[in-house]
This record gives C-alpha cells, sequence and structure tokens, in this order.
C-alpha cells in the first residue's frame, strides 16, 4: 500500500507583494469614488430633513423636519414639472424603441442598396455631441412652430443613434435557424420581429431603456433654451429657475426640491439595480 503524499499548502497572496499593493490600491480608489460620490447626496438628504439655520451647522441633536419639502412643493408648480417630464421621457423612449428597432433589424438581416453607407452615417452621428446641433434645432422648431412645447424637447432625441447600434449588434447576434423556422411557418417579417428578435433582445431593451430615461429625465440645455412657461417645463429647468438668485437661496429648501426631483430615479435604481447592472452585463456580452 503505498503511502498517502500529504498536499502541499495552498499558496497565499502576499499582502505586502505586488498583487496585493495592487489590490490594496483598487480598493482605495473605490471607496475614495464613492465617497466622492455619495457626500453630496449626503449632504442634500441633510439640508433638506433640517432647518435651515443647521445647513452648514452639522450637530448630531440638531431638530428634524419635512417642513422644507412643504415649502419646495409650495413655491413652484413642481406636480406640473413632473407632468411634463413624464411625458416627455415616455414619448422619447417609445419613439426610440420603435424606430430603433425597425432601423436595428433592417440594417440586421436585410439586404438593401445602401445598407453599409446608412449604417455608417448612424455610426457618425454617434461621433457628434447633440450640444453643437442647438442652434440649427432651434431654427428648425421655430419654422414648425413648436418652440415651447413638449414636441419640441423630445423632436432631437426621437431617432437615437445609440440605440439602432446597439438593437443592430444584438440581433446580429440571433441565430438564423430561428429567423427561419418562423418563416417557414409562416410568418412575415414583422411577426418574425415581434416574435424572435424583440424577445431575445429584451436585456438589451432593458439597458438602453433605462439610460434613456435617465438621460432625458436629467437633460438640461437643450429644454432650458426651447421652453419658456411652465407649461413645457421639465423637472430640471424648473428647479433652476426655482433655485435662482430671485427667488431667493434657502439651501435647505433648495436641497429639499433637489431630492423631489432626482427620488424617482434614486428609487428606480435601488429597486432595479440588480436587473440594471443584469442587463448591461447581458447586453455586453451578446
Amino acid at each position: 500500500m503505498s503511502a498517502v503524499q500529504p498536499q502541499a499548502p495552498a499558496a497565499r497572496s502576499d499582502p505586502y507583494g505586488p498583487k496585493g499593493l495592487a489590490l490594496t490600491l483598487e480598493s482605495t480608489g473605490a471607496i475614495l469614488l464613492a465617497l466622492i460620490w455619495i457626500l453630496p447626496l449626503a449632504y442634500a438628504v441633510w439640508a433638506a430633513i433640517h432647518p435651515s439655520e443647521y445647513t452648514t451647522n452639522f450637530v448630531l441633536t440638531a431638530p428634524l423636519t419635512l417642513g422644507n419639502f412643504s415649502r419646495a412643493w409650495a413655491a413652484a408648480p413642481f406636480a406640473r414639472y413632473f407632468l411634463n417630464t413624464f411625458v416627455l421621457v415616455t414619448m422619447i423612449l417609445s419613439f426610440q424603441l420603435v424606430l430603433g428597432t425597425l432601423a436595428a433589424y433592417a440594417l440586421a438581416r436585410h439586404d438593401f442598396w445602401g445598407r453599409d453607407v446608412a449604417f455608417a452615417l448612424i455610426l457618425a452621428q454617434l461621433m457628434i455631441m447633440p450640444d453643437a446641433l442647438i442652434v440649427e434645432n432651434y431654427r428648425t422648431m421655430a419654422r414648425l412652430g413648436l418652440v415651447d412645447t413638449i414636441t419640441a424637447i423630445a423632436l432631437p432625441y426621437i431617432a437615437s443613434a445609440f440605440g439602432i447600434f446597439l438593437l443592430r449588434q444584438t440581433f446580429k447576434t440571433v441565430p438564423r435557424e430561428l429567423d427561419d423556422a418562423a418563416r417557414v411557418e409562416g410568418a412575415n417579417p414583422l411577426q418574425v420581429l415581434m416574435k424572435v428578435y424583440v424577445p431575445l433582445a429584451r436585456p438589451t431593451y432593458i439597458a438602453y431603456g433605462l439610460v434613456s430615461v435617465s438621460f432625458h429625465w436629467n437633460n438640461f440645455l437643450w429644454p432650458l433654451l426651447v421652453t419658456n412657461s411652465v407649461e413645457a417645463r421639465p423637472l430640471t429647468v424648473g428647479l433652476q429657475i426655482f433655485s435662482s438668485t430671485d427667488q431667493g437661496i434657502d439651501w435647505a429648501v433648495i436641497c429639499a426640491a433637489t431630492l423631489m426631483t432626482s427620488a424617482p430615479l434614486l428609487i428606480a435604481f435601488l429597486l432595479f439595480q440588480r436587473q440594471f447592472v443584469q442587463s448591461f452585463m447581458r447586453a455586453g456580452i451578446k
């Protein structure tokens, strides 16, 4: 009977070696970035739930209050701003998903004259900053008579080059055998798209939808230029006017208003953070 040879102990990484030092630096950097990100939010929460005299006086025994939220809500038509923003992001996302899906399907699975040129132009659009087109966009909205409307805010964004590119890359990963099988069963191109491609691209749709809603919920410059009245202003523009010096600077009320405008996105991220991360991972792997 052969003797059992003792196994050598597993090698442990030296915390003072190069790998351990690199891991320590990465962890320290991540913690510092997290602190830099969370500090403004932590200050906004502190100022919003304390009286005005404690906005710069960090006393743990300071009294708590929710009066800043009621004062902020009464000082500006935030209900109208919330409605405008909800209509805006819903309108933009709906058009982007419909147009992006149709364009991506055509570019991924149909052969037509000029397909490669069209895709190259879409990629070129990704390199153009939207702010560079503000003057021409404003002139176009003025000619159409749409200035100071929600439609004017949404119209330059209803077709997304990034959305088309992302969905095209996802559709190209779908096996052609599924496409052929659906056509054998008698499905027309639109049915193939809705029954085969769209369900398989669900993680990509979720990831893109979250990014689109977040971007247009926080968009500021273009809505500021193209709107003049309460009936069309989204939350970002309304908050800027609310916090202007003409209204007086009360940081407690301003922070309360800021939390109200950002609360829907923060709550949505906290509730769906797992789906958010998984959707991006799946969309990136495909």
